[in-house]
């Protein structure tokens, strides 16, 4: 059986460097007249010292939310106005938090028709008063992207996406398990191995896969090392390349053999359009395995059969193993308020464990916040075929529609669970994060919330 230990661990971090006073009795309403009189319209200032407790915080955001479901415009902005000057993405998780939930609720009044455009806290100022009260502490690093709104790209999504990957064990917890995973589906015997990746970003997930089969065959000399082919999606065919090189680079380092097949999904063409073993170039003495690590949420939809079909024709393919690693959270509520207050825990959970770990002035972890705003802004802000963020928890979606599809569930191994646990101790020393199982499935959460599961199937 392979694994991985803590050199294997180290060089995932090389491969990433190389690539880069309150009273509880007092409604919230009544807080909020207390603090702001309705007839006034308040300086837009950011303040790095709030006069609000982080309870109180959380339930003006609530009354803001619930104020725009009912399309009282009006007094959520005012309230907007109350928490940007409350807020500031420097200074504690809950001030940081409430930053990022202000701007998307704002986000959500400019752009939304159904609400009054007259009142409402423009964005650029919001963004220039947090540029100002950066500039005026030389204890701050302000990153660039923080500065002024833009849209996503395939540069700015992968920067972001290495550096969460180093400093948080989110991904690469997913990556270690399904990894381990793929390793005991796939023994020693197999000459041949293709790798179905969506969405491979810049492919970190797989040096430590390689290194754990080039050992696994040192051990056991009458198998030598096995074939390796990787076929990779993604939407930016430079990009990829950039990846697939890196991985052969690392490949001959070792002297694995090995391919790689870019595979560039567009917004025209579904992607199930693209499975199939012609399309795949499958050979029939390759022993497959599809992995999908925060991919499969991009594919829900209002409308659940083309997310059915897309696991339908992974099924056919017959792979060994299909390793899946999801956000835990319900973003995909149809009801604005259920699913602010669902954000609002989540991110809220997210940005407590930042805040155990890293400095405040960390440039990294603002670029991971600033990252998790976007997020955070699509949930929030967005309505309708536009809104992307559409995590499912695992237990009451997940599980059910894989099962729908033909999946059975592979539960991951004990040796699985030492590795997850191996990687929490060296890397991520705090007591916060929690390790948990759950029907043969993997959760690693901030203190008593679960935030993403790794589970396996076949």
């Amino acid at each position: 059986m392979g694994s991985f230990n803590s050199s294997h661990i180290q060089q995932e971090e090389k491969e990433d460097h190389q690539n880069h006073p309150n009273n509880n009795n007092i409604s919230d309403l009544q807080l909020y007249h207390h603090h702001h009189d309705v007839s006034d319209q308040p300086p837009l200032i950011m303040s790095t010292s709030p006069n609000i407790s982080p309870t109180h915080l959380r339930h003006l955001l609530i009354t803001c939310a619930e104020l725009i479901s009912h399309l009282d415009s009006p007094s959520a902005n005012r309230l907007i106005s109350l928490l940007s000057s409350n807020s500031s993405p420097f200074g504690d998780s809950t001030e940081r938090l409430t930053h990022y939930f202000v701007k998307a609720l704002s986000f959500r009044l400019n752009t939304n028709p159904n609400y009054s455009h007259t009142t409402i806290c423009p964005m650029t100022a919001l963004t220039t008063a947090a540029s100002a009260s950066a500039s005026s502490s030389s204890n701050y690093l302000f990153p660039p992207m923080l500065l002024e709104e833009e849209d996503d790209n395939e540069e700015t999504l992968h920067s972001c996406y290495l550096t969460l990957n180093q400093i948080t064990p989110f991904i690469r917890f997913s990556h270690l398990t399904a990894n381990q995973a793929i390793l005991e589906s796939i023994d020693s015997s197999h000459l041949s191995i293709h790798i179905l990746d969506f969405d491979i970003m810049h492919g970190v997930q797989w040096p430590p896969l390689m290194q754990a089969l080039v050992e696994r065959s040192y051990n056991s000399p009458l198998h030598p090392p096995p074939t390796l082919r990787i076929t990779a999606t993604g939407r930016d065919l430079t990009l990829l390349l950039r990846t697939g090189e890196r991985l052969l680079r690392f490949a001959q380092s070792l002297g694995l053999a090995f391919q790689f097949h870019p595979l560039v999904l567009n917004n025209a063409a579904r992607p199930s359009d693209l499975i199939s073993p012609s399309t795949l170039g499958l050979h029939q003495n390759e022993a497959l395995a599809v992995n999908c690590v925060l991919y499969l949420h991009t594919l829900v939809t209002d409308d659940s059969r083309d997310l059915l079909l897309f696991l339908q024709k992974i099924k056919s393919l017959n792979p060994k193993v299909f390793t899946v690693a999801n956000k835990e959270a319900n973003h995909n509520n149809p009801l604005f308020f259920n699913r602010f207050v669902e954000a609002l825990d989540h991110y809220g959970a997210v940005f407590e464990s930042l805040e155990a770990t890293l400095p405040p002035n960390s440039r990294e972890r603002l670029a991971v916040e600033e990252w998790f705003g976007r997020e955070v802004k699509d949930v929030v802000g967005v309505e309708g075929e536009k809104r992307k963020q559409r995590h499912e928890r695992y237990e009451t979606f997940w599980e059910v529609v894989l099962r729908r599809a033909g999946f059975e569930n592979v539960a991951l191994s004990p040796f699985a669970l030492s590795q997850a646990k191996l990687l929490l101790r060296l890397h991520y020393p705090s007591e916060g994060y929690q390790l948990r199982i759950l029907n043969d499935s993997f959760f690693l959460g901030w203190q008593n919330r679960p935030l993403f599961s790794v589970s396996s199937w076949h």
